[in-house]
């Protein structure tokens, strides 16, 4: 039974007092079990012919028993997925708050283009000649983004974020060797606020990692960072916009103080979304920075990819870009695949990087053009401002009501002595249809709440979300403690102990034990 708000008048159970069924499935939300505890690791969904006679060549290697997968027919199988992807939130599902990860829609179009045989079919070990037009998808995409990024150079090849994060910084690392300064520049500045993957990519490949810390309107002060350089000093990373979700004002002043120590300047590209069109990263002074095409330019993302994460590079850093790199001789193009007679710093992958996430992106440029892409970031700062504007009479804002960039950080000052934790109202927002906006990031802020609504949201679909986040307040103010407590209470399974699934994950599925029959 459901009280007058429509929660469970049994915490503990969602609908407990419903009837129970046969199959523990409730209509459309089904109950699914395990692949291996549905499927009969005697027999296959397929036929498949009894091998030849062959010589094994495995030795020791050699596999003693039963591999034990599961076998299941083709429409077990599809309906064993199909069901775990409805217990999924997505995008297409409705708005995703996430900050910092710029969870927007994909258009469809460009799935298409990536799918087209000539792109889909293409295998990187193809005779160049035979590739030419994919060769000149990459180029095509490098060539925007160093138009978009007032850049000299560009690196394709890596994976993602924290993969483009350490191509840029060790394009910094082989600039000051070639300096002949490896010895002695061994510092990286990071200011408190920075995505984790900074410092983690700084000391991965052998700096020290010393902290900027944030002002109290939640930005880097230039006057911070002087005090900081010296001859030791080989970079700042610096994230702008910031995860505050504010344009860092001094950064040009702060870009002059690094170069004139002799020190780069690394930019984290996470939150380009807010700046296409308006501001170009190197024309503040930026030597480097990752950009993320499956946030920025609306490619698949989530589920752990594929991503793609190009960075750019300023003359001072162009030649020990990393190979593969694109070069026109005459009407052909050509990847250079070997570092051999040039400053490359080396490889950073096999090959030349997501060619589907290339094709995405060079799709979502070209549909939208200069003025599109403009207007995708002014509508993204848009909507993070309404969102702020909104809510600031009932969450708090850790800086000020001042105005934002993409994404709109609350903290939770205003949930003190309620009850109710930045956590509670997290799993709450679950109940009410939405995936949680992230939490406890940046850790700057105590129990931070970071929004970004994206500009793919229309303005009905944020009025909603402002909606439920208000009722949601307003609960929060009647001292509903029940409402957030036990939530999320009508999700397929209810509040994990989290901290605990982190330290002790169960990542093997054991067959459990047959339960003996009691004698007759």
């Amino acid at each position: 039974m459901l009280n007058n708000q429509g929660r469970p008048t049994n915490p503990g159970e969602a609908g407990a007092q419903a009837p129970k069924t046969f199959t523990s499935n409730r209509a459309l939300q089904m109950e699914e079990a395990l692949i291996f505890e549905i499927g009969r690791p005697d027999t296959s969904g397929v036929d498949i012919d009894e091998p030849e006679a062959f010589t094994q060549r495995l030795g020791a290697l050699e596999r003693k028993g039963e591999i034990g997968l599961p076998g299941l027919s083709e429409p077990e199988t599809l309906r064993h997925y199909v069901r775990l992807s409805q217990k999924n939130y997505s995008i297409d599902a409705g708005l995703y708050p996430l900050g910092s990860c710029t969870m927007k829609h994909n258009p469809r179009l460009n799935e298409r283009m990536a799918r087209l045989p000539g792109f889909a079919d293409v295998h990187p070990l193809q005779p160049q000649s035979t590739v030419q037009g994919a060769i000149e998808v990459i180029e095509g995409v490098a060539h925007w983004l160093m138009e978009l990024t007032g850049t000299k150079a560009v690196a394709m090849s890596p994976k993602a974020g924290a993969h483009g994060e350490a191509c840029g910084m060790m394009a910094i690392k082989a600039a000051i060797a070639a300096r002949g300064e490896a010895a002695t520049r061994r510092v990286v500045l990071v200011p408190d606020s920075a995505h984790g993957t900074n410092p983690a990519t700084a000391a991965l490949i052998g700096f020290s990692v010393k902290a900027i810390p944030v002002g109290p309107e939640g930005k880097v002060h230039v006057e911070d960072v002087r005090a900081l350089l010296g001859p030791d000093v080989a970079a700042i990373m610096l994230t702008n916009p910031n995860t505050c979700g504010l344009f860092e004002t001094q950064i040009s002043e702060i870009a002059k103080a690094v170069h004139d120590a002799g020190a780069y300047f690394y930019c984290d590209g996470a939150n380009f979304n807010a700046i296409v069109g308006k501001a170009r990263p190197g024309d503040l002074g930026v030597d480097a920075m990752h950009i993320n095409l499956h946030k920025t330019f609306s490619t698949p993302h989530g589920g752990g990819g594929p991503g793609a994460g190009p960075v750019v590079l300023s003359d001072r850093l162009a030649p020990f870009a990393p190979v593969p790199f694109v070069v026109r001789e005459g009407t052909n193009l050509r990847l250079v695949e070997d570092e051999a007679g040039t400053q490359a710093f080396g490889r950073m992958t096999a090959f030349h990087g997501q060619m589907g996430m290339f094709i995405r992106a060079l799709s979502y440029m070209l549909s939208h053009g200069s003025d599109g892409l403009r207007q995708a970031s002014e509508d993204a700062v848009l909507s993070a401002n309404y969102i702020r504007a909104s809510l600031a009479d009932l969450m708090s804002l850790p800086f000020g009501n001042r105005p934002c960039m993409h994404e709109v950080l609350f903290d939770d000052e205003w949930l003190k002595g309620t009850g109710v934790t930045t956590l509670d109202f997290a799993k709450a927002m679950i109940d009410e249809g939405y995936h949680p906006m992230t939490v406890y990031f940046p850790l700057v802020v105590h129990g931070a709440m970071l929004i970004e609504p994206t500009e793919s949201e229309s303005l009905a679909s944020v009025d909603l979300f402002i909606a439920t986040l208000r009722d949601l307040a307003f609960s929060v103010q009647r001292g509903d403690t029940e409402r957030f407590s036990g939530a999320p209470y009508f999700a397929p399974r209810r509040r994990l102990d989290e901290t605990k699934a982190a330290r002790n994950p169960v990542l093997r599925w054991t067959k459990p034990a047959p339960i003996l029959k009691a004698a007759e």
